[in-house]
């Protein structure tokens, strides 16, 4: 079992950045595909980010592609999420997932794949 603890958040202007944090406990985090998704109201709960396990692999929904950057550190059991060139459309709570390793690449963003979630950190990104 593994817990995950979001941090970073916070409000910025459109056009800053900002890098979310996530730090999971257990010994055994390099064995999880790690995922970042989001809530924004009104709104079902959306992939954003995934990468494998040794961090080799990446996965990007379209609209953060070329801004964001999904990172871990697996020595300091933490994820990453370097968000750059933010749009008030990225305000949203952020949830850091962890799933097994067998997750295949197709499936990295589906949410029903990952087993354990963070309690999430809000995002505002104001115009």
């Amino acid at each position: 079992q593994v817990q995950l603890v979001e941090s970073g958040g916070g409000l910025v202007q459109a056009g800053e950045s900002l890098r979310l944090s996530c730090a999971a406990s257990g010994r055994t985090f390099s064995t999880y595909v790690m995922g970042w998704f989001r809530l924004a109201p009104g709104k079902e709960r959306e992939f954003v980010a995934a990468i494998s396990c040794l961090g080799g692999i990446t996965k990007y929904t379209e609209s953060v592609k070329g801004r964001f950057t999904i990172s871990r550190d697996n020595a300091k059991n933490t994820l990453y999420l370097q968000m750059n060139s933010l749009k008030s459309e990225d305000t949203a709570v952020y949830y850091c997932a962890a799933g097994p390793q067998w997750i295949g690449y197709s499936d990295y963003d589906v949410n029903s794949k990952y087993n354990y979630w963070g309690q999430g950190t809000q995002v505002t990104v104001s115009s």
